[in-house]
């Protein structure tokens, strides 16, 4: 008796590569980067900090919070604290009473004593320089670790926040539906002259120019380049 005859196995499509949504040329990153780079030199955080634990601490505090916010809350504590060990020392209790004002503030002391704890005892007290490493800490996730590098040791890292996330999405610069696609446009598209300071750059122009609600279009130095359709006409008087 003869077997019958075995279908062939269904081929599997190739899977297809996702691809990024169309934005901004290499050419037009460069002059927008080479534009805001004129506007503000010098670019920094405006969180305080005093060293790479302090900003540590500062970055994880500012989820939720504004920067000013962070920046009172923090003048005493790291008065009191600016190293692991005596931020331990401190205790909960009065890091809590500290950073009260701010939002979740509770989670936050918690953490704080937590991420001190571990750098003591897994670090020698000193911040890891390294992504990975950073995330294990308790209220240090992918963004922080971003800005801790960046800020603290000089890597060309950029951190996602909701300016950077508006202003890729808005210009064209970095289209993406996630933080982690935004992140990688920008790693690919930003021009290594311009890496160590983009995520500075982006943040301020989101924060103070290229706002969430009424962008001040009138006034922003890459209006030409930005692919935003409904730029804000400058008010009379302008």
């Amino acid at each position: 008796m003869t077997e019958p005859a075995k279908k062939p196995a269904a081929r599997r499509s190739p899977a297809k590569k996702k691809r990024l949504p169309p934005g901004l040329t290499r050419e037009q990153a460069e002059e927008l980067f080479a534009r805001l780079s004129e506007v503000m030199p010098d670019p920094k955080t405006e969180l305080n900090y005093t060293n790479p634990f302090t900003l540590t601490v500062a970055v994880a505090l500012s989820a939720q919070a504004t920067d000013v916010g962070v920046n009172k809350a923090t003048k005493a504590l790291f008065e009191a604290a600016d190293t692991p060990e005596k931020m331990l020392a401190l205790g909960e209790d009065a890091v809590r009473e500290h950073i009260k004002t701010i939002g979740l503030f509770r989670n936050k002391a918690k953490n704080v004593i937590a991420m001190s704890r571990i750098l003591v005892e897994q670090f020698g007290g000193e911040v890891p320089q390294s992504r990975e490493a950073l995330q294990t800490l308790p209220g240090v996730g992918r963004k922080t670790a971003n800005v801790v590098l960046n800020e603290a040791f000089g890597q060309p890292t950029i951190a996602v926040d909701t300016h950077i996330f508006r202003v890729g999405n808005r210009t064209k610069l970095a289209p993406g539906k996630t933080p982690d696609e935004v992140e990688a446009r920008l790693e690919r598209i930003t021009p290594d002259a311009y890496l160590k300071g983009a995520h500075h750059w982006l943040i301020l122009h989101g924060r103070y120019v290229c706002k969430a609600r009424k962008p001040e279009c009138w006034r922003c130095a890459i209006a030409d380049i930005c692919r935003f359709k409904d730029k804000t006409p400058a008010p009379k008087g302008a």
